[in-house]
């Protein structure tokens, strides 16, 4: 049983930062893909970014390219998702996932999921 806990979301002006957190439980925090997904208002869940067990490799969709990076910390047992030059586009409800295999985009794959945190880009 892993358990996540995001953290981070507010409010922010378009073109402001935020960095998301997403604690994790458990001592298997290394042998797990993260992922972070988002859900906007009427929307449908999307991928984001994940991230390797090994924090080798990185995918990201390409709204988010250049604009975000995900990253872990394997002391701390969290990963991060540091969010640059935010558009208003970008508010939803985030959600960090975690999952056995390799880096993949469908949300299916993923085993645990946290709470969400909710960020809001006004413009």
């Amino acid at each position: 049983q892993v358990q996540l806990v995001e953290s981070g979301g507010g409010l922010v002006q378009a073109g402001g930062s935020l960095r998301l957190s997403c604690a994790t439980s458990g001592r298997t925090f290394s042998l797990y893909t993260m992922g972070w997904f988002r859900q906007a208002p009427g929307k449908e869940r999307e991928f984001v970014a994940a991230i390797n067990w090994s924090g080798t490799f990185t995918d990201y969709v390409d709204s988010v390219k250049g604009r975000f990076t995900i990253s872990r910390d394997e002391a701390k047992n969290t990963v991060y998702l540091q969010m640059n030059s935010l558009k208003p586009e970008d508010t939803a409800v985030y959600y960090c996932a975690c999952t056995p295999g390799a880096v993949v985009r469908d949300s299916r794959e993923y085993n645990y999921w946290g709470q969400g945190t909710r960020v809001t880009v006004s413009s």
